[in-house]
Formats: C-alpha cells, structure tokens, sequence
C-alpha cells in the first residue's frame, strides 16, 4: 500500500480521525485482525454476528497501526458511516495514485477463476513485481483489498472478480478500469442466483465494457458467448483457446500418466510448447488464457511458458497428493458447479491406477435446475469413476444418476470412516463439491 496518514484517509473517504491523524499506514488493509502487518490497517466491520471493532486488540498486537470503522477504537481511527464504501474509496484512490506506471489485469468466468489468475501471476511475475488475489478473494471486499496492496514498486495488478448478480462486476471496474479484461466461459455458476446464462453473459460482459480506453479485451474462442463480447468493445481484441481461429492456440495436447497436460501454444508469430505442472486437460485452457493476457501486457511467448512451467495454484485447487495408504488423493474441494465437477471428473479419468473413487458433494446455488444438474453430474461420474461417493443428503441426487455405482455417505465424518476402511494401494480419490459442503475437511484427514 502507498504511505497515508490518517488525516489523508479520512480526507478520501470523507471520515473524521479520533486520534493522532499523523499516524501513517504503510501496509496493507486487513479484514483480519490477525492478518495484520506491522504498520498496516485493520478494516472493522459491524456485522450480524461478529463485531470487527472487537477484534482492534488483536490486530494492533499484530501490527495494525489504525482502523477503519465505524466507531471510535483503542487505536487511531478513521470513522465512516460506511466502512464497505470506505474501503473502496481508499482503494481506488490508492491505485489511480499508481497508475501512471502500472497495468491492471482485470480476470472473469463462471469456472477455472482462480487457476488461470494463479497461471497470470506467474506470467507477468517474470516480467516485474506482480500483486494478485490472494485466494479467491474476487468480490466486494477482496478486490479492494488486493488494489490496496499495491505500491509504487508494483508494475502489474492482477484482480480477479467474481459476481452473484447482474452490476457486480460493473461495480468492481467503476474502482479502476482495466487495461486488460480476460473472460474465461460463461458457465452455471450461481446460475440460481443470475436466472439465466444470458444474464450470466450479460455480467461477464461488464468487465469488457469497462476497459480504460484502448485496453484490450482476451475472450475465449471455444465459448461462443465470450466471443458474442468482441462487440462491447471498440479496442483491440485477442483471443485464446483451441478454436482454429484464436490468437493464442492451444495445439495437440497430451495428458501423461498423472494427468498433467503438455500442449504447443502458437501465434502468428511463434510456436513454444508447454508443460504443465498442474492436473487436467482444462488447464491447457486455462494456460493460453493467461499467455494471451501476459501478450497484451508486453510479455513475449517463449517468456510466458517458461512461467507456466514453474507456476503453483491455490490451496484445493486440482492438488494431488500421495496418502499413506498408497492410494492417491485428488483434493478439488475449494468450489464446484457442474462444469467445473465434469472436469475434475475427466482428471481422475486421466490418472493412471487402479479403483477410481469420487467423492463428491452438493454444488451450491444452481437454482430450479439444481436437481436435474445434480442428477447430470453423476451420470457423468459413472462414467468416470469406478465408485461414486455422494455426501450428505443434499447430493443425493447424485447418486440417483450415478446407479449402481453409487454410494451414499451421510456426512462428512462418514465419509472419512468409509475412505479409511476401503482405500486401498494404487488407487485414485477424487474430492470435490462446493464450498459449503466443507468436503476439505474430508481431503485434510485423508492427507
């Protein structure tokens, strides 16, 4: 974050300081006390059931400097009637600050969100100091957050943004405009909460809408939807993917015998072959979109898959791990929605070994639909996996389309009793649903 005083902060955001308005932050804006840095700032939120000014102890002990809420604290504070709105114009102020010398990488899409900012991160690290979403931190909150950890060293500002309905993305943009927006697919994501894909579409399309002037739009080819949004933008466009016609092609790809991909991207002007270090085909999509965006920001090909080569992913996102027992253990449990679920499915179908076993979960937030997707997901799981665990009741209609080679499991702990007693050397596990079926707890005992 770039140094301010509290007078400054409460001058951006329209507060008043109660205490010593001198007082500078230096370091980033935390939702957490615990997360707090030394000479950082600890945003407090009054919410339903948890009060964040509770918590202003805790984060001065761990560095915290000043807070902002919405009352007075035991450390010097910006107070605002808003503190959601106040973070965001903080943040925004803070970047427009450091624009002159930076690139904003603005990233959308139903699914493979969080992989592919993983996969950028990488690429334009190896161009210059790179600040990305931690996590999946893409909303409201987690964008301004990572805009505020920013500084004048950063050359590259990666945001991932997410959205629950139709002007959320056009809220995040109106904080800063992108150079560059990259649109993955137009899925089933929170397909309830949206009504359709066509709103979906609709939303996605608002980070193309609010590109900075002359930024560039990189739209996935495949997606005939993603390609519908070359007409929301009078800039340059490139797109990526295994479309014939795509800027950046993902060509004659190859899984090996841990289901790690190895493809050759080519251009008009180059051809580079790629090795992943990453789980499943759907990453070699993944990859050219996160070349194509690091072509827009300067980085050359040859430099962009060296990258890629190295790059790491976040925490439950297509880790593989060996269990003590001998079998293998596929832990995709942060998130799920149909798409998503099809392509971790077609990961354990790559994996060599013997059983093949998904365990698997409710996916969250899929509407009138749910139980037809649901459904849909284990038909397809039969045919990918030798047992289908499904977990809890809410996915028991999983297992109605899986037939016989379903098993139904009535909760976590359940699950974690039956992987024990049946796993055996050699063969594959599959852990995957949406977040809050907490199927992560499952893969951390496994582990």
């Amino acid at each position: 974050m770039i140094p301010l005083s509290l007078g400054e902060i409460a001058a951006v955001v329209g507060g008043t300081v109660e205490g010593d308005g001198a007082v500078t932050v230096t370091a980033p804006a935390v939702l957490d006390g615990r997360q707090a840095e030394p000479g950082g700032l600890f945003v407090a939120f009054a919410g339903e059931h948890v009060d964040g000014h509770d918590y202003v102890g805790q984060a001065g002990r761990s560095g915290a400097v000043a807070v902002l809420g919405s009352r007075p604290t035991s450390l010097p504070t910006v107070v605002v009637e808003d503190a959601q709105a106040a973070l965001q114009a903080l943040a925004a102020h803070a970047v427009a600050r450091l624009r002159d010398g930076l690139t904003v990488v603005g990233l959308t899409g139903s699914q493979g969100k969080t992989s592919t900012k993983d996969l950028l991160a990488a690429v334009l690290s190896s161009a210059g100091p790179t600040i990305a979403t931690i996590g999946s931190l893409n909303n409201e909150l987690g964008v301004p957050l990572t805009m505020l950890r920013a500084d004048a060293a950063t050359r590259f500002l990666v945001l991932e943004m997410g959205a629950r309905r139709v002007g959320d993305i056009a809220e995040l943009t109106s904080l800063v405009a992108p150079d560059i927006a990259v649109v993955l697919n137009v899925g089933q994501a929170h397909l309830g909460e949206f009504g359709s894909r066509a709103a979906i579409a609709r939303t996605k399309g608002e980070l193309v809408q609010g590109l900075a002037p002359g930024g560039t739009a990189v739209l996935n080819a495949d997606d005939p939807r993603v390609v519908e949004m070359r007409s929301l933008t009078d800039g340059p466009v490139l797109t990526f993917g295994r479309a014939e016609d795509a800027d950046v092609r993902a060509l004659g790809l190859a899984l090996d015998r841990l289901g790690r991909p190895s493809f050759t991207l080519r251009t008009a002007d180059a051809s580079v072959p790629v090795v992943l270090p990453h789980v499943g085909a759907h990453q070699a999509l993944n990859a050219s979109a996160a070349a194509a965006a690091g072509l827009a920001a300067g980085v050359p090909l040859d430099m962009a898959t060296a990258a890629l080569a190295n790059s790491s992913l976040s925490q439950w996102r297509m880790e593989l791990r060996d269990l003590a027992c001998g079998a293998t253990l596929l832990n995709d449990s942060y998130n799920a929605n149909p798409d998503s679920t099809r392509a971790a499915l077609d990961a354990l179908a790559a994996i060599e070994g013997g059983r093949r076993i998904a365990v698997l979960g409710e996916m969250l937030e899929l509407g009138a639909d749910s139980e037809a997707e649901h459904r849909a997901v284990g038909e397809y799981a039969a045919s990918r996996a030798d047992v289908v665990a499904t977990v809890g009741e809410a996915a028991r209609s999983i297992a109605d389309g899986a037939g016989e080679r379903a098993l139904m499991l009535a909760d976590n702990d359940t699950a974690v009793d039956w992987l024990r007693g049946h796993l055996a050397a050699g063969e594959v596990v599959l852990v995957k649903a949406s977040r809050g079926a907490r199927l992560d707890e499952v893969a951390a005992v496994l582990a």
